[in-house]
């Protein structure tokens, strides 16, 4: 690729992003979601409940990195939320996906450590990842509040959410994207609602 096409194809990646970006910025009913999540979340770990996330690849990324912002601090100092991403213990995820299946590998945390009132948010660009689909069924059965981060496209795990925020994409790195600066905006929200700088 010669230097014109390789700014040509950095130019239209960044124009892409900020066109999903704008979409979002316009769309109120989508705002009013992130805020209906952030009370459901805010209302969770006020009543001793938890965060609990999952996805793959990149999806995954973004939930260890979404776990971490709770946990740790987003803004500023303060006491720590109890938010786990679920793919973080290689040796449960491996034999659980050898002697199970890799379908199974979130349901089965799900079983484990989930309690009626805490939150599964399941990153799926497609909406279709097997076993992120599994873990949000598994959540409705035991009473936990299910967010679906996705694509624009219809996916298996629109019906297991009580919050679905799509985004008005179908191309994977620019849902990627917009996933953290959601979830970047859900972090800020529920920090700044729980505790006093």
């Amino acid at each position: 690729m010669d230097d014109i096409n390789i700014k040509t194809a950095i130019v239209a990646a960044i124009k892409a992003s900020i066109d999903v970006k704008d979409e979002l910025l316009h769309d109120i009913p989508m705002h009013n979601l992130i805020q209906s999540v952030t009370n459901a979340i805010v209302n969770s770990f006020r009543n001793g409940g938890k965060v609990l996330i999952c996805g793959n690849g990149g999806s995954a990324a973004d939930a260890q990195h979404l776990a971490a912002e709770l946990s740790g601090r987003f803004y500023f100092d303060r006491e720590p939320l109890d938010a786990e991403a679920l793919h973080v213990n290689t040796s449960y995820l491996t034999a659980v996906a050898n002697d199970y299946s890799y379908d199974q590998i979130y349901e089965r945390l799900v079983k484990a450590k989930g309690r009626a009132g805490d939150v599964l948010l399941g990153i799926t660009t497609s909406g279709n990842s097997g076993n992120v689909v599994l873990a949000l069924q598994q959540a409705k059965k035991q009473g936990l509040i299910t967010i679906g981060f996705s694509g624009i496209n219809k996916g298996k795990v629109d019906e297991y959410c009580d919050f679905l925020l799509k985004v008005p994409s179908a191309d994977t790195p620019r849902i990627q994207e917009t996933h953290i600066l959601i979830g970047h905006i859900i972090c800020q929200l529920v920090e700044s609602e729980l505790f006093t700088r």
